[in-house]
């Protein structure tokens, strides 16, 4: 039986980098699990612990390979946020390139390298189709939910689970381990279990690992005892939300801001324009916007004080999967003032002063992330073409 009950804080975390590996008789995709990028968030290191250590006895009956990892292991040995810098923001090819020249190494540089080594390995040495699965918790309450990079795999994928799910927060941050290896074209989803010491981020994570397996088709829902339990408690958890969200705003804060958010408030709350959610160096600030407030700072570690999202209509969720299916953005370059950056047709620069008719939902509509390379022009990256939708189309959930 597997005990939920234990609150996070309260169990030690090992030091060693994997939690436990397990390969099925049988040739099937390859699951890996990531927790504790994050060193307050270690209820993903306790839920993959509880449920591999649950199937480890079914181990022959397994249709491919299981890994589960910790991510930063000295941050989760003093359970903190990060130690020198955050380890989920330092994903950039321009960053890991001058990390890996660097002669002295901050301590989640060194995480960085041991955690690239590790991807690189398993790719190499496991047969496909691959799912990286990414486990956090906030720090305020929350709905369980998914993020993703808008590919339509992730989406498709993140649609098998009875939670929310949240598209766009890469445009707002630099360097997630998610969009680097959405860059490599693999499926890869986070997902957001509860607030950090709570016990019910632990069953939670607990579901979804099971939930996943299954979607995958490394498990039989028949081989768990009780398979239906865990997706009525996600629903349950969710309060039966499962609306797809964009991120319309982020309030940054630096490391010198004096940043408090007012209390009480929660992830996916409904928030009008004018609401005084925080004071930032001691001034007010309110909402510009009417939304769902999402992911409040309530902890002193972090820059990002809270962002705002807004529901998609189902239109613009069909629309965006069938102008992404017919390929109309092989017509962008036909526009004034829109040119493709390099021959492999990755990265998209508009010009703003010539193409200012070109709105930036359409991008989004597209599956481009939209990122302001200066003042003139826009560099849109896009997620769409790197995705290796060949290795998926044959999954069960596609």
């Amino acid at each position: 039986m597997i005990d939920t009950q234990k609150a996070p804080q309260e169990k030690e975390i090992p030091v060693s980098r994997v939690i436990q590996k397990l390969k099925g008789t049988k040739p099937g995709p390859t699951v890996l699990f990531i927790a504790g990028m994050h060193g307050n968030e270690p209820a993903g290191v306790m839920a993959l612990e509880q449920v591999l250590e649950d199937i480890s006895a079914r181990e022959n009956n397994l249709r491919g390979t299981i890994y589960a990892v910790r991510g930063n292991l000295k941050a989760l040995s003093e359970g903190k946020r990060f130690v020198d810098t955050d380890l989920n923001r330092l994903w950039t090819k321009a960053n890991i390139k001058m990390v890996q020249n660097k002669m002295v190494l901050l301590e989640e540089e060194k995480e960085l390298l041991e955690l690239l080594d590790f991807l690189k390995e398993t790719i190499k040495s496991e047969s496909g189709p691959f799912y990286f699965i990414d486990y956090h918790t906030t720090s305020s309450k929350t709905l369980p939910f998914v993020t993703i990079n808008d590919s339509m795999i992730n989406r498709k994928f993140a649609g098998q689970f009875p939670v929310p799910v949240v598209l766009g927060i890469e445009e707002f941050l630099e360097g997630p381990l998610l969009s680097y290896i959405n860059q490599l074209g693999y499926l890869a989803i986070g997902f957001e279990s509860g607030q950090h010491t709570d016990p019910e981020a632990v069953s939670n994570t607990i579901a979804f690992t099971y939930l996943t397996l299954a979607a995958a088709g490394i498990i039989g829902k028949m081989d768990v005892e009780e398979f239906e339990k865990y997706g009525l408690q996600l629903e349950k958890a969710s309060n039966s939300v499962r609306d797809i969200f964009e991120v319309v705003h982020l309030h940054k804060i630096t490391g010198v801001d004096v940043f408090r958010m007012l209390p009480g408030f929660e992830s996916f709350q409904k928030i009008n324009r004018g609401t005084h959610l925080a004071t930032n160096n001691f001034l007010p600030v309110y909402s510009g916007f009417d939304g769902r407030l999402f992911m409040p700072l309530y902890q002193n570690q972090g820059n990002d004080g809270f962002f705002i999202i807004k529901k998609i209509p189902a239109f613009a969720l069909w629309l965006s999967a069938f102008l992404r299916k017919i390929k109309i953005d092989n017509l962008f370059t036909l526009l004034p003032g829109v040119k493709w950056e390099h021959r492999d047709k990755e990265i998209l620069l508009v010009d703003l002063k010539i193409a200012k008719f070109v709105a930036k939902p359409l991008f989004h509509l597209l599956g481009y992330r939209v990122r302001h390379l200066d003042a003139q022009y826009l560099r849109l990256y896009n997620r769409e073409k790197a995705s290796k939708k060949k290795k998926y189309r044959n999954e069960g959930w596609w």
